[in-house]
């Protein structure tokens, strides 16, 4: 005898083996037409029959289902919940063959629009609304299909749908997962063999390679677009407010900064004082004075939390209007807040002169690298005839910051690091600064990536000075009982370096305080800072009644974490778009380039002309700085990859990896400060 029988919603027949029981208890021992040993109870069989042949009838079955009529088989059905062997007399008349029985069950179990399953073999006829409504259904779902399957025959002809195209970015960056566009792309893409990303290109939908790692950076970190709402700006009568009481300044301060610079926050002044002595003033642009906690404008930073910066543009962390009118540019008095100290005529400094103060400060100009830095050396600064800008007050500030930087080398040996050298120290060593520019030429986009050395004259006075400001904003914050973020650096593992609110020594810098104050037009870290030096400035020791963050705030707490997760995301982006274009610039002459590399670590070595690490296991074994030139091929600007051949392995530079090993015994960013970062 065969059974007939649904499983995982199939039917199937069944040769019993072996039968117990009577009537609703009876139960059967059976083989399944694919050789399964199955237990079979009576509730759970649809027909029982002893021939044809179990398979021959399944084989006639399954042709003969799909040419039911199921509109005549619903027509036929009574409205009465019924059985297959009731429908069947309906359909085929009272001499309904075993095939054709069981070809109804397979076209009933197969459905669902027409009838409603009541249990194993019972059915009912669905109601006509309802029928209706799910043969709508089921016309526009083939609809759908027909028009999935005409997607992706297009997609994979290199056509981009005209219909999909307003949503290309949507479909690429953020796609509804159960909608035909993304089904009809996934189809394509398994058929070609590409990545979504890259048949998109091949259609034209997304523009390029640098298309794609904006979009995702863009979706990640501003799903809304990088745009500033223009009506968020600073309140002109808060503002005119804040000023208002401010007293001007008893300098003249000049910033310095290169020329792509638009967010200058920090600049120098250098006074005369009795005796040979001087006082050095750091003045830092003051939106805290007009920004308040929890208002629009520290929302808006709040939720962006640092300027992006990145090869040919940058998204600011603050509106335009309101870096304009903050931004330390010449020729007018701006608000700053000042710190002051004096300095000997040895140009050491004297710890006890520390001063703050919010004012109105005059700036008397911008001086820009590019024009200055290739005149400044250690003997024109005291050459009488040298007449250069500035030139008698940056001597007195290089002359301190000899002293300053000094002074940090001894506490890095106590810390148990090697002392840095001051200035350029090696012209061989590899260069950490780049400048990357892209142009136009004859209808070609081509980049350009010049290197700069640093340690230069400048590179030091501007960095020393700001290490300075921020060490001194980090002690008065700490001896006033202040929360702040603190930028920390201590012992060793992957936490080393990070952001808290309470002080802490940073043992790269060889400082007992650094809290980030100077950049508080593009790190939100130092806006937030620089509203409790603003606090203590104007109140003094009740500074902790009135600062906006109390002491073990856990709104503080809160934005340390976010922001060192934000700082680092905008790190790795960055360091995206520069190997990007590297690469860019290694494919732009041809197929194939030349260069040479120096080995790091691990297999990874570095480009000496530009920021590119790429891995080349041939060089693992060998010594770190070992030279080699190297052909790379094969570039990929969409996986950010290159074929590399090694020509050539070299000798290994002593002197290099010494000066390189120092180097990288601390955080290179610490050490840089933000006026070495690109603007």
């Amino acid at each position: 005898m065969n059974l007939v029988y649904e499983e995982g919603g199939d039917i199937k027949i069944a040769t019993v083996q072996s039968a117990s029981g009577v009537g609703d208890a009876e139960s059967w021992q059976a083989t399944s037409l694919s050789g399964k040993k199955i237990k079979l109870k009576a509730k759970e069989v649809w027909l029982r029959f002893e021939r044809p042949d179990a398979q021959a009838v399944m084989d006639e079955a399954s042709v003969l289902s799909k040419d039911i009529d199921l509109q005549l088989l619903w027509d036929c059905a009574p409205d009465e919940e019924f059985g297959l062997v009731d429908v069947s007399v309906e359909y085929f008349g009272a001499q309904a063959s075993v095939p054709q029985k069981v070809s109804l069950a397979i076209a009933l179990q197969g459905a669902p629009v027409f009838f409603r399953r009541k249990g194993r073999g019972r059915f009912q006829r669905a109601p006509l609304e309802q029928l209706q409504a799910g043969l709508a259904a089921l016309e526009r779902k083939q609809k759908e299909l027909e028009q999935q399957s005409n997607w992706q025959k297009e997609l994979v002809a290199g056509i981009f749908p005209e219909v999909l195209k307003s949503s290309a970015n949507q479909l690429l960056f953020s796609p509804d997962k159960n909608t035909s566009a993304y089904k009809s792309l996934i189809a394509a893409c398994s058929e070609t063999g590409e990545s979504p990303a890259q048949l998109m290109i091949r259609c034209g939908a997304i523009e390029s390679p640098l298309a794609y790692h904006q979009g995702m950076f863009l979706k990640a970190h501003f799903p809304n677009g990088p745009r500033h709402n223009k009506s968020v700006q600073v309140d002109q009568a808060t503002y005119q407010v804040a000023i208002a009481q401010l007293p001007v300044a008893q300098a003249q301060a000049f910033s310095i900064d290169d020329s792509g610079t638009t967010e200058i926050d920090d600049a120098l002044s250098v006074t005369e004082l009795a005796d040979g002595c001087h006082r050095i003033g750091i003045h830092i642009a003051a939106p805290g004075l007009a920004i308040a906690k929890d208002d629009p404008l520290d929302q808006v930073a709040r939720s962006r939390m640092s300027t992006v910066y990145f090869p040919g543009d940058k998204i600011t962390m603050l509106p335009d209007q309101v870096i304009e009118q903050f931004s330390l540019d010449a020729g007018a008095s701006r608000p700053a807040l000042s710190i002051y100290v004096d300095i000997d005529g040895a140009g050491i400094v004297k710890k006890d002169s520390l001063q703050m103060h919010a004012e109105m400060v005059p700036i008397a100009a911008n001086l820009r690298l590019e024009d200055l830095e290739h005149l400044v050396s250690e003997e024109s600064l005291f050459d009488e005839s040298a007449t250069y800008p500035y030139r008698k007050e940056l001597a007195i500030l290089w002359a301190s910051a000899k002293h300053l930087h000094a002074s940090r080398q001894v506490k890095r040996v106590a810390n148990g690091l090697r002392a840095e050298q001051l200035g350029v120290i090696e012209p061989n060593a590899l260069a950490r600064d780049f400048h990357f520019q892209m142009k136009d030429i004859d209808g070609v986009r081509r980049v350009e990536i010049v290197p700069r050395q640093r340690g230069s004259i400048l590179d030091t006075v501007v960095a020393e000075w700001m290490i300075f400001c921020n060490s001194a904003s980090g002690q008065m914050l700490a001896e006033h009982g202040l929360p702040g973020l603190f930028r920390t650096q201590k012992g060793w593992g992957p936490l080393r370096t990070r952001m808290q609110t309470t002080p802490g020594p940073h043992e790269g810098l060889g400082l007992d305080y650094y809290a980030w104050c100077t950049s508080p037009l593009r790190r939100y870290s130092d806006l937030v800072n620089q509203w409790q030096l603003i606090a203590l400035a104007k109140h003094g020791v009740t500074a902790k009644m009135v600062a906006p963050f109390p002491p073990r705030d856990a709104t503080l707490m809160g934005i340390a974490v976010d922001f060192e997760s934000c700082y680092q995301a905008y790190g790795e982006y960055q360091d995206r778009l520069e190997k990007y274009w590297c690469l860019r610039w290694m494919a732009q002459d041809g197929e194939s380039k030349k260069v040479h590399v120096r080995h790091l670590k691990e297999g990874v070595s570095r480009v000496e002309v530009v920021p590119l690490h790429i891995p080349i296991p041939e060089l693992a074994a060998h010594p770190r700085m070992t030279r080699a030139e190297v052909v790379a091929s094969d570039i990929d600007l969409l996986q950010l990859s290159a074929a590399i051949r090694v020509l050539e392995i070299e000798a290994k530079l002593e002197s290099v990896e010494k000066l390189t090993e120092a180097a990288s015994e601390i955080d290179i960013s610490e050490n840089s400060e933000e006026d070495a970062s690109p603007d």
